[in-house]
């Protein structure tokens, strides 16, 4: 009955893969072997489970987790599918962050640390019509560009005018479940606006940098502004704020103008 079964070294290699991820992925349910010896605890594959643990090694090769492999393998093909798909937008927003990184590195490599002149001075108190989210590190680019979209529809629905530019306002600290606001100056009347709510940034003295490209190369201007704010012994203060003076409706991602704004006080004893 069992003559067509294969041990687990032969269907290891027949799937190529390796005998401790074969006991791996039945530990956690993922693949479990037809038979186990019970005197032995030798563990029997049948030939038809070749399809299930190829194409665990193809995913596994691509990173998707063990708990989604499981998923997909007992989905419906519709239901695959959209796991899948999630799988596919997941690794492209990787993608584009590594890329991110690598443009930054081959700056960095060719020019070493870019000059920023960081100047410090007051900002006036700001009155925002805001739209918030919550959101990790690596998506901080996605939300802040959904909650512009959201900031801008809702005050074109309730026929608001705003005044340029629009601001972020980010925490000092970037961490998973950090609140992000998108914002614009905008009359009072965006009370009761829904989807809206009403910030007033306090003035008060500043450091403050200019950023000239992509947004995904913000961290270096952040890098030289962070750095002056503590060589002049100043202490950060949130919400660290975004200014889009020129965006990406306006100009190529070499083009963008951002000017960073961080609020300050001085270090007492």
């Amino acid at each position: 009955m069992h003559d067509d079964l294969l041990t687990i070294g032969r269907f290891a290699r027949l799937c190529r893969l390796s005998v401790k991820q074969l006991r791996h992925y039945d530990e956690t349910g993922l693949l479990r072997p037809v038979r186990v010896d019970a005197g032995s605890g030798y563990r029997y594959y049948a030939p038809a489970q070749a399809r299930d643990a190829l194409t665990i090694a193809l995913l596994r090769d691509m990173d998707v987790p063990l708990a989604v492999i499981a998923r997909t393998l007992a989905a419906e093909p519709g239901r695959r599918a959209l796991l899948l798909g999630a799988e596919r937008d997941r690794l492209a927003e990787r993608i584009s962050r590594d890329r991110a990184r690598l443009e930054i590195l081959e700056r960095l490599a060719a020019d070493g640390l870019p000059r920023y002149e960081v100047t410090c001075g007051r900002e006036p108190e700001r009155h925002l019509a805001v739209v918030r989210a919550i959101c990790s590190p690596d998506g901080i680019g996605k939300t802040t560009g959904g909650c512009v979209g959201r900031l801008l529809a809702a005050l074109g629905g309730a026929g608001c005018a705003w005044e340029a530019p629009l601001w972020g306002l980010y925490p000092l600290d970037l961490e998973d479940g950090m609140e992000i606001a998108v914002g614009a100056q905008a009359p009072r009347t965006t009370d009761g606006v829904p989807g809206l709510e009403w910030r007033t940034l306090p003035g008060g003295p500043v450091a403050e940098t200019v950023h000239t490209g992509p947004y995904a190369q913000l961290p270096l201007a952040y890098t030289a502004l962070f750095s002056a704010v503590h060589e002049r012994g100043l202490r950060p203060r949130a919400p660290v704020r975004e200014a889009y003076l020129v965006g990406p409706d306006q100009a190529p991602p070499e083009r963008l103008l951002t000017r960073l704004v961080v609020p300050v006080e001085e270090v007492t004893a």
